[in-house]
């Protein structure tokens, strides 16, 4: 009867969720140009049949149970093609290629976390990839929006700082998790100096938090030493303010912070709007297509949150944000449960850096925070973005013992633990 009700109710959200992509899809076929209407038709039934066909396989073809993350990753990704369809008509395909890339990503990665000795095997590859990737970013991007973090290749633009997001915590998970001393937390807290520091000489100030903040949170998770990470902190913060010293620009990108509304024509131009726009949508929206904050430089990127709030409602705005809170409390509370350490490691992570990610979004247009340009997850518009949501869900998802019906038991885990899983049975 419970098995039973557990499909009824996916059956019953799906239902939702595609009531919701076709109301969406009407909307923009009604209001688009006769030239984009058949792309805008092709990009949402191709992703709802995509989304039908990976349920359809893995409830009844791989037996598996358990789809809320999916469920919620499929609603925001919908909410973000919508925008994009509806502000860049012509990139909707564009974007569609993308989120299909990260739905291959997020399939792939749940079969290569499965072994764990495949896991060990890849974290120095890996680590290399990480550092390889940044370090070529910083030889040969160019500069976009004050950060050298881009590379265009045949005419595809890829922030390979994205991916590397999802790098960062495979490494540190596994590395963690391979070698349980001091030695382990000294490799790792190497790594990540060197992501931090390649992505500080881009001047992509907000994905260096983002790393930065995740180390603490991974390192935390494995050694509990508070005396280290109040050290790493300490040096930090040290080389942020010499920062700030010998590059005055730097200050200056962040000078309107707390103060935007003097600066309403000039620096705070963005936040101003986004907050005058966000408040007129009310609680249900204008509708999709019939907003003004659409017309701001970075509507569909950075300022996604506040075009959300205005065409889809405040309900819907204050929705998201608590939707990543959910899948954070969720992943803190069933990491107890996973088949190993690097599980909970990965899933935590995970979840904490698209959380954080998320309040420095929301914070940043709103004036909480100071604006760093990061991307709202599975909402903007970025195919770099999107892909690194969908890895970094599939960290969240190995959590689920549901997902798989034969883990194999996690050997490198402490006998102490062992012995509680199995009930004190060896006593």
């Amino acid at each position: 009867m419970l098995k039973k009700t557990k499909n009824v109710n996916l059956v019953i959200m799906l239902f939702v969720i595609t009531l919701f992509q076709l109301t969406c899809l009407f909307t923009l076929v009604s209001k688009s140009a006769e030239e984009f209407k058949t792309s805008i038709i092709i990009t949402f039934g191709v992703y709802i049949l995509v989304e039908y066909l990976y349920f359809i396989i893995a409830s009844l073809g791989l037996k598996r149970k358990g789809f809320e993350v999916e469920l919620i990753a499929f609603l925001l990704t919908s909410i973000g093609l919508s925008i994009t369809a509806s502000v860049y008509p012509d990139k909707a395909i564009k974007q569609l290629v993308a989120v299909l890339m990260g739905i291959g990503g997020f399939i792939f990665l749940q079969w290569l976390l499965r072994d764990l000795k495949r896991v060990m095997a890849l974290r120095i590859p890996a680590a290399i990839i990480g550092v390889g990737a940044l370090l070529f970013t910083l030889a040969f991007a160019t500069f976009t929006n004050g950060a050298k973090n881009w590379l265009y290749i045949g005419g595809f633009s890829i922030q390979p700082s994205e991916i590397v997001k999802a790098i960062f915590i495979f490494v540190g998970a596994a590395t963690l998790e391979k070698l349980q001393s001091n030695k382990s937390l000294t490799k790792y807290i190497i790594f990540a100096f060197a992501c931090v520091g390649c992505l500080f000489l881009m001047s992509d100030f907000g994905t260096a938090l983002i790393f930065f903040f995740t180390f603490i949170v991974i390192s935390f998770m494995r050694s509990g030493d508070i005396r280290t990470l109040f050290l790493v902190c300490t040096v930090v913060l040290m080389g942020g303010l010499l920062v700030l010293l010998f590059r005055p620009y730097v200050a200056n990108r962040f000078a309107a912070y707390g103060h935007v509304w003097e600066y309403f024509d000039t620096s705070g131009y963005q936040q101003t709007r986004t907050m005058i726009y966000s408040a007129s949508g009310g609680l249900f929206g204008v509708g999709l297509g019939n907003g003004k904050l659409r017309n701001i430089f970075a509507a569909t990127e950075d300022l996604v949150f506040g075009v959300v709030c205005e065409e889809f409602g405040m309900i819907m705005g204050f929705l998201i944000p608590v939707t990543y809170c959910i899948i954070a409390v969720w992943a803190v509370v069933n990491s107890g449960k996973a088949k190993s350490t690097f599980y909970s490691i990965v899933g935590v992570a995970a979840s904490a850096m698209m959380l954080f990610q998320t309040m420095l979004n929301v914070f940043g247009i709103t004036d909480l925070l100071p604006l760093t340009g990061v991307t709202l997850p599975f909402v903007s518009k970025g195919g770099s973005s999107v892909v690194s949501c969908f890895c970094l869900l599939a960290f969240i998802k190995v959590i689920d013992t549901r997902t798989y019906a034969s883990f194999k038991p996690d050997t490198q885990r402490p006998q102490k633990v062992q012995k509680a899983k199995s009930g004190g049975a060896e006593k």
